[in-house]
């Protein structure tokens, strides 16, 4: 069984609020530290593409990776059904003990049962995806969900800048290699390391011709300060 290293540092900073961490390594031979405090922050603490987000949100919602449920709990005291899902079963007991209503221990692929006004994957929430092969498979899931008239809103980065320019400003990938958004991850909290997963960022021009395959328009909403941007996804 896999170890649940994020619902292991929900339950504890629910219990102790404690300073804890989560650190990452990355096969960008990245290494970084998610403050656990942030997973639980108010939405004056939210960036501005998260604001945005919650502010275009309609209807009924399904908060597709909610984490600590900080953007659900937002939408339920503003009066909108939500229902949080979360494949860290700590995160879900974390949910419900902050007072969600509705929350739920699946994946995205494996949900049914309930149709909603909008999809929120938030915080690169598209990641889940893990690679770009895959991206088709995951809206033509999501489209299931959508009630007519629905909408999806996404946020990703382009990592583009993370990756050498050639002397005419242009980027070159050998045609046989991974997508470079492809990310392979590993996470650590306290003496607890969880298995290697993969992770996607998505470039919206990507995001947007994928889209476009699955019969979805896709429109930017808002750029990011950090090569970031919210993007929502509505049937044709």
């Amino acid at each position: 069984m896999q170890k649940d290293i994020i619902g292991s540092a929900l339950k504890d900073y629910m219990q102790q609020k404690n300073a804890s961490t989560i650190r990452t390594t990355s096969s960008l031979n990245e290494e970084d530290e998610l403050p656990v405090s942030y997973l639980f922050r108010d939405f004056a603490n939210m960036p501005s593409i998260e604001k945005v987000a919650l502010a275009q949100c309609s209807g009924s919602i399904l908060d597709i990776g909610c984490g600590a449920g900080s953007h659900s709990l937002y939408l339920q005291e503003n009066g909108f059904d939500v229902t949080a899902i979360d494949q860290s079963i700590g995160a879900i007991e974390v949910c419900r003990q902050r007072g969600l209503n509705k929350a739920a221990c699946s994946n995205l692929l494996d949900y049914s049962g309930a149709t909603f006004d909008s999809l929120l994957l938030l915080m690169n929430g598209i990641g889940i995806v893990g690679k770009l092969v895959y991206l088709e498979k995951y809206l033509e899931k999501m489209k299931l969900l959508l009630n007519k008239g629905g909408q999806i809103l996404l946020d990703s980065s382009d990592i583009i800048y993370m990756f050498d320019a050639e002397e005419d400003g242009g980027y070159w990938f050998d045609a046989g290699a991974p997508y470079y958004g492809e990310v392979q991850f590993e996470m650590a909290y306290k003496e607890q390391k969880g298995a290697c997963f993969n992770w996607l960022y998505l470039d919206f021009n990507t995001l947007r011709d994928v889209a476009a395959k699955c019969g979805l328009s896709c429109e930017c909403l808002q750029v990011g300060e950090h090569f970031d941007y919210l993007a929502k996804l509505s049937l044709h």
